[in-house]
């Protein structure tokens, strides 16, 4: 129970508070959080299983990732919608058949952030369309070499490895 909020900072993406809570074990704790509105990730599979991974340069990371196609949810979106855009803007890609993986909470000790999850299959080519704050690679692995990726410390992007592990159960590795 939030018993007290104080606006430390409010962003284009994030406010961050510090919030007066009651702990459910009787306890008062001064936290720090960071509200975020949430955001959608995509494992986009071609028909010939092949993964749409994204190299991204980022700066808050120290350099290049591998990360799905994902973004912020923008207000009143939907997180499917949200899953949808991001995959045109960023991979140039559509899809004819989605399937959602849950979700994921990103780092739950400071952040309110939740990550949605979706599988897209049937994919056709559109523009892309990036931000200019955007450095995006598009590449198409093979999901197994993905998962492998994924499983020897190639990738470290939290939502790209539980995306890839949730359609490894979905989609079989074949």
């Amino acid at each position: 129970m939030t018993d007290n909020k104080t606006t430390v900072y409010r962003g284009k993406i994030i406010d961050l508070y510090l919030e007066r809570v009651t702990l459910p074990n009787g306890a008062v704790a001064e936290l720090e959080i960071i509200r975020h509105p949430g955001g959608a990730a995509v494992v986009a599979l071609d028909n010939e299983n092949r993964v749409c991974l994204l190299r991204q340069y980022r700066h808050a990371a120290g350099g290049w990732l591998w990360e799905l196609p994902a973004g912020k949810l923008d207000a009143g979106e939907s997180p499917l919608a949200t899953a949808q855009r991001e995959l045109e803007e960023e991979a140039g890609l559509r899809a004819g058949h989605w399937e959602p993986m849950g979700k994921i909470v990103s780092s739950p000790g400071v952040f309110t952030e939740i990550v949605h999850l979706f599988l897209a299959r049937n994919l056709m080519h559109v523009p892309a369309n990036t931000e200019t704050h955007e450095i995006i690679e598009v590449h198409w692995i093979p999901f197994t070499e993905a998962l492998a990726w994924a499983q020897a410390n190639e990738i470290t992007d939290a939502k790209t490895l539980v995306g890839l592990f949730r359609a490894g159960k979905i989609a079989g590795p074949s």
